[in-house]
């Protein structure tokens, strides 16, 4: 009787986390605070990731499949940068919203959401006009070859053109997990995934009147998708039925609040171009050494690394938000136990996530690529980067809970020693100093995030944290 009111507990609160319903997330168990988050924003964020994969998947049939992949995983990196823009104004929008509906005012936290979204507008024109302009240059610098450079052209100009859409997506997405309803976040990117699986196909080999665009169609796919999503979020912070109640006046430049905004973003938005960087690096350094098959079998491992650790993204927004909100509410010791409580949720998981990817590696890679060599490198990469998954999601949410609490300077300076004065260096001296090419980046990789996760865990216990005025 005892298992069947549990079974039955957990349906009710899985309706109510897709249903997104709005509750007091500072009142409730935290157990239930946790799942009724995590679960809309662990499928939203593994939504995120399937972007990539199904772009990689219709490219990876293509008659140039290598060169497509490749276009596709080193446009991807490049797209960290905005990335890291996109993620550090959310993570600041997430932050300054939590406080403040955690203090009870909506209406302050509706007015520092529409100032941030004026931030990024602002921000990003100039990085969609280069990227458009210098797309053949971006993927030279990274690596490719001259003629995976004149094939993915005009891929790159679409996503980057079109990063605006990236910007806005992440962001809006902030606002509402940070106001605790994060099922239209989640619903956003089930819009925009459905619309980029559908088009995709159809933009690649064409369909009837639509012409065959090839791999410049998934660009093409992609954007659309994203965009579907992003109006779907504009809809939901225009129709007056949740805790935002969003007016045009709060569009209007608030200088004190956009430099407090600015405040939190510019050290997220640091944290994650030092990460992001550091990703590219690494993603050129497989380029120069392993050439077009090492390159596009790290990309097809890095999809597949990141498909599985999003879901690990959702637990850790979950853990942000709550420490924020709980912090608004003036409960300290709560916030703090959000995040172990958290971490345990994401230790179970990623131990299944290693033991798959250890064992059934190269069954992952061969539904991307049938190329047997491109295979075997991303089987090699899964593998030794799995060692490091658990300690890795650790970090991600202790870090998360920085960000959360407004504390965005400290995991900044923990990336920046962690990637920028360990992780490439070490990579370097392996990979071309020792002559282990590919291998040594891979090994890199976990080696520097369990450096990141004891030191994010020493900081954390110091509690500097829960001292941070939003």
């Amino acid at each position: 009787m005892r298992l069947s009111n549990q079974i039955s507990s957990f349906f009710s609160v899985l309706k109510q986390a897709l249903a997104g319903r709005e509750v007091d997330l500072t009142s409730i168990s935290i157990k239930r605070a946790i799942v009724l988050l995590a679960i809309p924003m662990m499928l939203e964020m593994a939504m995120e990731s399937v972007f990539a994969l199904v772009d990689l998947y219709f490219v990876g049939h293509l008659e140039n499949s290598r060169i497509a992949i490749q276009t596709v995983g080193l446009t991807e990196s490049v797209l960290t940068v905005i990335y890291s823009l996109a993620i550090g104004l959310s993570m600041a929008a997430t932050a300054v919203v939590a406080r403040r509906i955690g203090e009870k005012n909506p209406e302050a936290a509706a007015k520092a959401g529409m100032q941030t979204i004026v931030i990024a507008f602002v921000m990003n024109v100039a990085i969609s006009i280069a990227g458009f302009i210098y797309a053949k240059d971006i993927l030279l610098i990274m690596g490719a070859s001259i003629e995976t450079a004149n094939h993915g052209t005009e891929f790159v100009r679409i996503m980057m053109g079109g990063s605006i859409i990236i910007v806005m997506l992440f962001l809006i997405n902030g606002i509402f997990r940070g106001a605790g309803n994060a099922a239209i976040a989640m619903r956003s990117l089930w819009i925009a995934n459905i619309a980029n699986i559908i088009l995709c196909p159809i933009f690649i080999r064409g369909l009837g009147p639509i012409p065959a665009f090839g791999l410049t169609g998934a660009a093409m796919a992609t954007t659309i998708g994203r965009s579907l999503g992003v109006c779907y979020q504009v809809y939901c912070l225009w129709n007056g039925k949740n805790i935002l109640k969003i007016r045009p006046q709060y569009f209007i430049p608030e200088w004190e609040q956009i430099k407090a905004i600015t405040k939190i973003a510019a050290p997220g938005i640091l944290q994650f171009v030092i990460a992001s960087c550091s990703w590219i690096f690494l993603a050129e350094l497989v380029a120069t050494t392993g050439g077009d098959t090492g390159s596009a079998g790290y990309q097809t491992s890095l999809r597949l690394m990141m498909f599985f650790l999003l879901p690990i993204w959702g637990l850790s927004n979950a853990a942000a938000t709550l420490v924020g909100q709980n912090l608004g509410a003036g409960h300290v010791d709560r916030a703090e136990q959000s995040v172990y409580q958290t971490i345990r949720y994401a230790v179970v998981i990623l131990a299944v996530v290693s033991i798959l990817f250890l064992t059934c590696g190269n069954l992952f890679a061969s539904f991307f690529t049938e190329d047997e060599a491109v295979r075997d490198v991303a089987t090699l990469s899964l593998r030794i980067l799995s060692f490091g998954f658990i300690i890795y999601g650790m970090g991600m949410i202790f870090t998360s809970a920085f960000n959360g609490a407004g504390d965005t300077s400290t995991p900044t300076k923990i990336n920046l020693f962690t990637f920028w004065v360990f992780q490439i260096p070490f990579a370097y001296l392996l990979a071309k100093y020792f002559e282990m090419g590919p291998k040594g980046v891979f090994i890199s990789i976990p080696t520097a995030e369990i450096g990141l996760t004891i030191a994010a865990y020493i900081l954390f216990k110091k509690g500097k944290w829960k001292k941070t005025q939003v």
